[in-house]
Parts: C-alpha cells; structure tokens; sequence
C-alpha cells in the first residue's frame, strides 16, 4: 500500500495555507484593534459605562453577522458556479480595501463608531464570499484520502493566524494606533498573490434548474442529512451560548487589568491551544470514535469558559482559554472532515455556504449576544452563563442526533446519492 501523501505534496495546496495564513493574520490583527478601539472609544471620548460599551461590542458583532445572514444563499450558489479561486480573490481585495479605510481614518484621527460599524459590515460581506468558496476550494486541490490531514493544516494556517495577529495587533497598535493598519493591507496583498499562484480547478457541473431551486438545494441536502445537519448546528449553539472571546476587551481593561498588550495575549490564547491540537492531528490523525470525540470536545469548551469566567488570575485566565481553543480546535476538525467528507463536490459551496452562516452565526452572533448579556446582568454572569449552555448542548446534541454520536471514522459513505439532490458530479 502506497503512503498518504502530506497536503504540502501539492504545490496549488501550498500557496492556498499561504495564502489562508497571511489573510487570517491580517484578519485576525484588525478584529482585536476594532473591538479595542470600539470599546475604547465609547468608554473615553463618549463617556459611556461598562455595560454602555458591552453593548457597543455587540453592534459590532451584529453589523459582521447580518451580510453572512443576507447573503447565505447567494454566496453558495455563486460558489458552485464561479471559479471559486476569483471568488477568494475579489474578498481579499475588499478586505484589502477596509484596512486601508481604517488605516487612513486612523492616521487622520476620524476615526468614529459609525466609521468602523460600516467597515465591519463589509469586512462580514467579504467573509460571507469567502468562506465558502475557501471551504469548498481545498478539497479541490488534494485527493480525497489528504482530505482530512488537508483540514488539520487549512486549520494550523487559520489557528496560527489566530495567535499571532491578536498578539501583533496589540503590540503595533501600543506603538502606532495606525501601525496594525498598515501591517494588514501588506498581509492581504502577499494573500492575493498566493491565490493567484493557485493553478485552474475544475467546477462541478450543475443540472439545468433555476438558480432559486439550486441555491434551496444547498438547505435541503443539510435538512435531510442528519449527520451533516447535527455537525453544523452543534457547532451554533455551543459557540453561541460560549462566546467568552466577545467580552476579552472587558476583562483585559476592567477586570484583569492587562491593557491592549494583555488583550493580545487574551486573544491569542485560544488560538495557542488550537494550534498544538491541529498540529497534532497533522501528525496524528484522529481514526476512531470521532463522533464521540467532538461532543466531549464541546463539553470541555464549556468547561474551559465557566472556569474562564469566574477568574481574576491572568496566568489561570490565559490557560483556560488555550484549553477552550484546544477544546474548538478538536470540534472543528472532526466537524469540517465530516462535512466535506460527506458532502459531494457539486453541493460544496452552498453545503459551505450554509457552514459559514451557522460558525459566523456562532461568532459574530455569538459576540453580539455576549455584548447584549453582558450589557443586561454583567460580563461575568454572561460568560458562565454561556459556558453552561455549551456543556448542555452537548448532552443534548449526543441525545438529539445518535448519527453524530455514532460516527466511527471518517470513512466516506458508499454512495453520496442516497439524499436526494438534483446534482450529478462529474
């Protein structure tokens, strides 16, 4: 039997982790200034109080979140229809275009709430179309026997972004408020350039049907395939109920009292533990009871936010949280291999479309209930409250949907066309 080869085998696979790196970074560097200066702003120059500001933070996760609700079906459709490499591109570009905007809104000093709303609003536009065209584009660019190991290091790419952009954000902003900016539209720059170095892929050949009934498709496939359905929703409610990364800016500033540069840490903590954990599945792949392995991995997520919530000790507040993206790490690996796995080609970018609204939904809407919650009966109470909830949807989802539970391997299914959908992949 011939060895699996490593993803970085394959050239067109090397440019798209470089290319997920460098924009996740850049990401990654603005999302930390932004909640920041968000929070900053309407606590220094508009006066507001804690609670106020919490609010303020979750308008923000509201502007991010509505273009992902909007433009779900649209941007699988396209997906599955567009060279989704271009797809990719034109986000990165308007990405490119909101941290020039801010940079230049930061080096003049107009920088304002109304300002970044509408640029977060955007910055949620470009994710919508580039989740899942990404998500579907990687499976192109391996066979399916890499697939798996392909996630884990699209997920090292995405996690190591996580670390160091919050961290790098942090420490720019403290020497220029513009310097994270200008770091930012370099890294999306070297982004579209690895994408262009992406080689053509084939697209899926679609049956004649009217694009309504295509893009409804994409739902219908989720509805009946339980296993499917069970993955992406658990993934929803637990992040939802456990967005304890929503309040950091509250803790770095009136609970622990680190600053910017302690936000960094804060920030970058989770994305520690999702990295070894990734790296680890790169090594080590997970190859049985993978099913099981994800509901506990959301159970100690919550875990980690609860103990997360009550601390008052930084070193404690900084391994909880590695531990609660360890805990994500292992849910999104499991989750993403069974969802691409079982999903054929032809229905992977509205499959992927449908993902991305629910894991934004869990993020961005997950931020802006925290903000809300917090706003309403305080940060602490929020995130314990939230961390609760993520245990119970566990118990819940093992209960609710045995396929999940009872998913053994990431062997493919027989034949994927025992739902039906009105695709023939070629």
């Amino acid at each position: 039997m011939n060895p699996i080869p490593h993803p970085f085998a394959f050239p067109a696979f090397r440019a798209y982790f470089v290319a997920r790196l460098t924009a996740t970074l850049a990401q990654m560097a603005m999302v930390i200034v932004i909640g920041w200066q968000v929070y900053d702003i309407a606590r220094g120059k508009l006066g507001m109080t804690p609670k106020e500001a919490a609010f303020q933070l979750g308008l923000v996760g509201v502007a991010q979140f509505l273009p992902l609700l909007l433009l779900t079906l649209v941007v699988g459709w396209v997906a599955d229809r567009i060279d989704r490499r271009w797809i990719a591109r034109a986000a990165v570009c308007l990405e490119l275009c909101c941290a020039l905007a801010l940079m230049l809104l930061t080096w003049t000093d107009t920088i304002n709430l109304p300002a970044i709303f509408v640029v977060a609003a955007l910055l949620g536009v470009a994710r919508a179309f580039a989740g899942p065209a990404l998500q579907a584009l990687a499976p192109n660019l391996v066979p399916p026997p890499v697939l798996p190991t392909a996630i884990a290091m699209s997920s090292i790419a995405w996690q190591a972004g996580a670390v160091f952009g919050p961290a790098l954000g942090g420490l720019l902003y403290a020497r220029s408020h513009a310097l994270p900016y200008e770091m930012s539209a370099l890294l999306f720059t070297a982004s579209f350039i690895a994408l262009m170095l992406i080689g053509r892929v084939r697209l899926p050949t679609l049956v004649a049907d009217s694009p309504w009934r295509q893009m409804i498709d994409g739902l219908r496939y989720v509805r009946h395939n339980r296993l499917v359905l069970g993955a992406i929703s658990l993934d929803l409610f637990a992040v939802l109920l456990g967005g304890a990364t929503a309040m950091l800016p509250i803790y770095a500033r009136d609970i622990l009292h680190v600053g910017a540069q302690g936000l960094g840490e804060l920030r970058a903590a989770p994305a520690v533990g999702a990295v070894l954990t990734a790296l680890w599945f790169s090594w080590r792949p997970l190859k049985h009871n993978v099913g099981a392995k994800l509901l506990v991995g959301v159970a100690v997520f919550g875990a980690a936010t609860v103990v997360f919530g009550f601390s008052r000790s930084m070193p404690l507040s900084l391994a909880m949280l590695t531990l609660l993206g360890a805990a994500d790490m292992l849910s999104v690996y499991v989750r993403q291999s069974l969802i691409q796995i079982y999903t054929p080609d032809a229905m992977r970018g509205r499959v992927g479309a449908v993902s991305t609204l629910f894991v934004s939904g869990s993020n961005e809407l997950g931020e802006a209930e925290s903000g809300f919650l917090a706003a309403a009966i305080g940060p602490v109470p929020a995130v314990v409250a939230g961390g609760v909830g993520a245990i119970a949807v566990a118990i819940l989802w093992a209960r609710w949907f045995p396929e999940l539970r009872n998913a053994y391997t990431f062997d493919p299914p027989a034949s994927l066309e025992d739902v039906p959908i009105k695709e023939t992949v070629t």
